[in-house]
This record gives structure tokens, sequence and C-alpha cells, in this order.
């Protein structure tokens, strides 16, 4: 019996059946999980500087606040309310740095599951597509924490003198790595539509027909998805959204889609 799934050679001429597809999705979900669980690895033995860096931005925040309203304990530092907490964190924290280090190799994965079903030429487009994927992830994650230490400092501030704010590891970490994961993913958006427009779905007259309701969407989709939901944070999101919307129509016009 097979550990580890055989990946078979297509002809792309030939139309795949269901079963061929499943099977295909097995193969790359098994293999991206795999390559994701060796990075994780690695991020357990990376996590004291990770968690140091996931750390600053409340370090800043912190600091920014009035001494009547920071915590007992120095600012930067959070707390564990169970013996189990130190361990769930730090297995958090090498998940998502596993995820970040094998980013290349999962969207190769998705990208060779599209691939039956697209022509020769479309199928050149893998690299750019990752190359892509990967600069466009890593630019949300920078917007996320550029303004995660303005976004704390609006959410820390509401309690005033008698209210202080005690964060604990896991919740923070989740918050953390809750909006980095938002951000990478909503910047993605400029490529969906990219590739939507390539494949003759929507088209660039479509994409200034709908330009009102893409920025009313966007700002929705901002609010909900943002665990902070501070303006900070929002206009931080929305704001690359809408332009990547509106530099994808010219984009797509060049395209002659």
């Amino acid at each position: 019996m097979r550990l580890i799934p055989r990946v078979r050679r297509r002809d792309p001429s030939r139309a795949m059946t269901v079963i061929q597809h499943l099977e295909e999705l097995r193969t790359r979900v098994f293999i991206s999980f795999i390559v994701v669980a060796l990075a994780a690895i690695a991020g357990w033995l990376l996590f004291p500087w990770v968690f140091k860096f996931l750390l600053h931005s409340y370090k800043q925040a912190c600091e920014a606040l009035p001494k009547a309203n920071r915590p007992p304990i120095p600012c930067g530092k959070v707390v564990a309310q169970s013996v189990l907490e130190p361990f769930l964190v730090r297995f958090k924290v090498s998940v998502f740095s596993g995820f970040a280090i094998a980013l290349p190799v999962v969207l190769f994965q998705l990208w060779r599951f599209i691939t039956p079903g697209l022509t020769r030429q479309e199928r050149r487009l893998t690299v750019p597509f990752i190359l892509s994927s990967i600069l466009l992830f890593a630019l949300g994650g920078f917007f996320a924490f550029w303004t995660l230490p303005r976004g704390l400092s609006f959410l820390l501030g509401f309690g005033g003198a008698n209210l202080v704010v005690l964060p604990e590891a896991t919740k923070y970490i989740s918050f953390v790595l809750l909006l980095t994961l938002a951000f990478g993913l909503s910047f993605e958006f400029p490529l969906v539509l990219i590739f939507l427009a390539w494949v003759g779905l929507v088209s660039s007259a479509k994409l200034r027909q709908w330009r009102r309701y893409a920025i009313l969407f966007i700002v929705i989709f901002a609010a909900v998805i943002t665990p902070s939901q501070d303006p900070f944070t929002l206009l931080a999101m929305s704001v690359p959204m809408v332009v990547f919307y509106e530099a994808t129509i010219w984009i797509t016009r060049l395209m002659k889609r």
C-alpha cells in the first residue's frame, strides 16, 4: 500500500473524470500537508525569534499608552493562563511559520491542480503566478504589521485609567496570525481577477461597470474579515484593494480582455 499517492502523468488533450480529479486533489493536498509539516519543524526551531517579532507591535502600542493605562507587567510581555498554553502558543507559531516557508510549494501544487483545464499557453504562467502570489501575500503581511501597532493603540485606549488590558498569549497570537492571514489572502484579490479575465470569465468593460459595487463590497469585506475592525486596519486593507481593482482594469485592457 502506498503511503504517498503517485502523481500520474496526464495527457492535457484528454478530459479527466471526476474520480481522477478527486485523486489529483488528494495527491496535491497530501504533498502540501507533508511540506508544511516539515517546514513547521523549522518554524519550531525559529520560534524565539518569530515570537519576539510578533510581540513587537504590542510592545510599541503598550509603550505609547499613558502610564495609568499600562499593564502591571513590562510592555512586550504576555501572560499564560495554563501550563499547556506555552506549548499551544509555540505550536501555533510553528505551524504558521511552516505555512509561510512552504507557501511556494503549496501554490505550485494548487497551480498543478488547476492546469489540466488550461491551454498550453496558459500553463506557461506557472512561474509568474507563483512569484506574484508570494509577492502579494508578503505585501499583505507587511500592511498587517504596519497597521497593527496603530490598531492596538486604538483598541487599548478605550478602557481609560480604570481598565488595564493584560493580554493572554494564546489569544494575542491568534489575533495577530488571523490578521496577517486576512491581509495576505485579501491581497491575492487582483491575481484572482486577472486569472478570471485570462480565462474569459470577466472583462475590463465588466470590471469598469462593476466598479461602484466592487468598492462597496471591498469595504464591507475589509470590515468583516479583519479581527480588530478598527478604522486604521479597515483603511489599510480596503484602500490597497481598491487600488488593486483599478490596476486590474488597466491590466485586463492591456491583455485585450
